[in-house]
């Protein structure tokens, strides 16, 4: 499913796609009906960033990748915000919600920014 045909604010998933695609090396395709972004070559490139909208529930979040330790802190800190993502939380991956409230687009750019850096090719 497209993201921008959920029921929620398309604006929301075009910002999104904004962010991520204009990081390096970035492309994007659907993978398992969500909209993901990897970065690299073709060959080579890893997954950094993913919408999710588990099994269509009407949650609308973004999982990232994230350093060891992150998830912890940040689920900790704002448990109605983040949330440890079934499935890639075991690799330490962060879910964060789209739907509860304004999105702080500023601190999700950044953890976008970071998780990208972290998968990106040395």
């Amino acid at each position: 499913m497209d993201p921008s045909s959920r029921p929620s604010d398309p604006a929301l998933w075009e910002r999104l796609r904004a962010i991520c695609d204009e990081l390096p090396l970035t492309t994007s395709k659907l993978s398992h009906g969500e909209l993901a972004w990897s970065v690299g070559t073709k060959s080579k490139a890893r997954q950094f960033a993913t919408t999710w909208d588990h099994h269509h529930d009407d949650r609308n979040a973004v999982l990232f990748a994230a350093p060891p330790g992150a998830q912890d802190q940040l689920v900790a800190a704002a448990p109605d915000t983040y949330f440890r993502p079934p499935y890639v939380g075991v690799k330490g991956w962060v879910g964060m919600y789209l739907d509860r409230g304004p999105v702080d687009w500023d601190v999700l750019e950044l953890h976008l920014s970071d998780a990208h850096a972290l998968l990106a090719p040395r």
